[in-house]
């Protein structure tokens, strides 16, 4: 499938990730030719199928310039490397600011010597903060409460500091709960250690762990469990591929949320887990975890306005079978 970004070279940093792989299948499909830059601290080679693979650390300042100069002639960078798991935030803020924003100022820098000026930047609904006003729109104040929401709204502030001085061009997507794999099972979360609801109770499901723990059990929600809205990850690539289309049409910059507009408790994800599995989810009720919030789900609006979006794949049950598909396949079941 050919596109109006078909023949450009897009810089996919975290490309080897999960998000990552989805989008350089997206651009791969579109024309377009992605290029990994990844350290493999946390994404998987095998996941590298659709361009090149360019092993690099954001906290290597000179070598994340040579790289961007060596391919100073794409059209855009899409960010999407950083530490994401809160717990581990709230326990080493340090190596969470390191890694996430330390490394952002790096890209950026490297990006503004090397004459890179287009960037998607993979932020998170995590840096609105615990707030009752639902759903969540672009323009609400901005109050994160974890560590990995703090660091995320920094590189926020920063990417917006370096468009009103240095004219970069930018699209940030804030992401509700990433989830899913893509059809062909080829690719999907593959987190280690995992700590995302969906892939972790599939395998409780399958028999290949323990009882999970279900973490808070006493929000003030119908089934005293935590909500969310679960976006399934081919749409969001097909949100980067619309974001990126839009810098050949004058997009300057936006702050855009990526959701289905849709809440779901944890609860509920288990019992349809269930459904599509066939098997129960054994867990155990258990404290909640710092930095957790209430509930979280988008207002889709802007999305569809400014880029057209529209999520595609994201009913809950439907992300859950897509997930089932690809662990199956890794799991040998």
């Amino acid at each position: 499938m050919s596109s109006d970004i078909s023949g450009q070279t897009i810089i996919v940093v975290g490309g080897a990730g999960y998000i990552g792989s989805h989008v350089c299948k997206a651009l791969q499909a579109s024309g377009a030719v992605p290029v990994t830059f990844d350290n493999l601290s946390s994404g998987h080679e095998h996941a590298v199928k659709y361009g090149p693979l360019i092993k690099v650390d954001l906290r290597d300042k000179a070598a994340i310039l040579t790289s961007c100069g060596d391919y100073k002639d794409a059209s855009a960078v899409v960010h999407l490397a950083s530490s994401i798991e809160v717990g581990l935030g709230e326990t080493d803020p340090a190596g969470f600011y390191n890694n996430n924003v330390i490394g952002a100022f790096h890209l950026l820098e490297a990006m503004r010597e090397t004459g890179l000026n287009n960037l998607i930047f993979s932020s998170t609904c995590a840096t609105y903060g615990d707030t009752d006003q639902m759903p969540l729109m672009e323009d609400q104040t901005q109050k994160p409460f974890s560590v990995y929401g703090k660091t995320k709204l920094a590189i926020e502030h920063m990417i917006q500091s370096y468009h009103k001085a240095y004219d970069l061009k930018y699209l940030t997507l804030r992401y509700f709960n990433a989830a899913g794999a893509d059809e062909s099972g080829e690719i999907g979360e593959e987190h280690d250690p995992e700590t995302h609801l969906i892939p972790i109770a599939l395998a409780a499901a399958a028999g290949l762990r323990a009882k999970m723990k279900l973490f808070g059990t006493d929000y003030d929600t119908p089934d005293g469990t935590c909500i969310r809205d679960y976006i399934h990850v081919n749409d969001i690539a097909q949100a980067h591929i619309l974001g990126l289309s839009k810098f050949g049409q004058g997009l300057k910059a936006a702050e855009v949320n990526i959701g289905s507009g849709e809440g779901i408790s944890n609860l509920e994800i288990l019992k349809l887990i269930a459904d599509v599995t066939g098997s129960s989810v054994p867990y155990d009720a258990a404290p909640r975890r710092n930095g957790d919030l209430t509930r979280l789900y988008a207002d889709p609006g802007l999305a569809k306005e400014l880029l057209g979006f529209t999520a595609q794949y994201s009913d809950p049950k439907t992300i859950i079978a897509s997930a089932w598909n690809f662990h199956k396949r890794v799991w040998g079941l």
